[in-house]
């Protein structure tokens, strides 16, 4: 198992349609700053030397807030940037496998949908987080099936850090924190066009979680 901890909090997820290579990283720094707590650098369609610059400057800017950067589904790209590790789909790389390259510190989150037996096979391979979802309609994965809540609760069972993930936004985030999501994997409720704005999102992240502050031990 990893012993790489993790904090509660705001999971910021990029998305090149809200966070284009000429904004990226001041849209990063602009979640960071409002208090992001883990970072995914998601980008499926770029030539692969743009996504190593691209995850290359965002490892820097991550290191620089103390803050991990995850690198979704590609390890090759995440050892060669030394990021903290990589978030996989059920039909990406084999979890048992991106353990034994990454290493036991590095931090590998999977997609379990809202499937409970898939959580747990991936606690048994070593998985860091648990990532749990779409809860509402998505634009990142419009085609993403429907989870309840409730498997957020039912998921604490494996102490591993839980996620949420799909269409959250700052309207829909608190019943999530409530059932018993550590982490909010958020894009488009986080990323605008407007820098300031993503820092005042984050921000508002963040002081959702501080509010429940209680039901958190000081890492999960």
């Amino acid at each position: 198992m990893a012993t790489l901890t993790l904090k509660p909090g705001l999971y910021a997820v990029t998305d090149s349609r809200l966070t284009p290579g000429d904004t990226l990283i001041a849209a990063v720094e602009a979640a960071l700053e409002g208090g992001a707590v883990l970072v995914q650098y998601r980008e499926k369609n770029l030539p692969t030397a743009e996504q190593l610059r691209q995850a290359s400057a965002l490892q820097s800017a991550c290191s620089n807030a103390g803050v991990p950067l995850l690198i979704n589904d590609n390890i090759e790209m995440a050892l060669r940037v030394q990021a903290a590790g990589v978030h996989l789909g059920q039909g990406d790389t084999a979890l048992a496998d991106a353990r034994r390259l990454l290493g036991e510190q590095a931090i590998i989150g999977i997609t379990c949908h809202a499937d409970l037996a898939l959580a747990q096979a991936a606690y048994e391979q070593g998985a860091s987080y648990l990532a749990f979802g779409r809860f509402y309609p998505s634009a990142t994965k419009p085609d993403a099936s429907a989870a309840d809540t409730q498997v957020l609760g039912l998921a604490k069972k494996f102490k591993l850090p839980v996620t949420a993930i799909g269409g959250i936004t700052l309207g829909n985030a608190e019943p999530l924190i409530r059932a018993g999501a550590d982490l909010l994997a958020v894009a488009g409720g986080l990323f605008s066009t407007d820098i300031n704005a993503t820092a005042k999102r984050a921000r508002e992240f963040s002081r959702l979680f501080a509010q429940h502050r209680s039901q958190f031990s000081q890492s999960i």
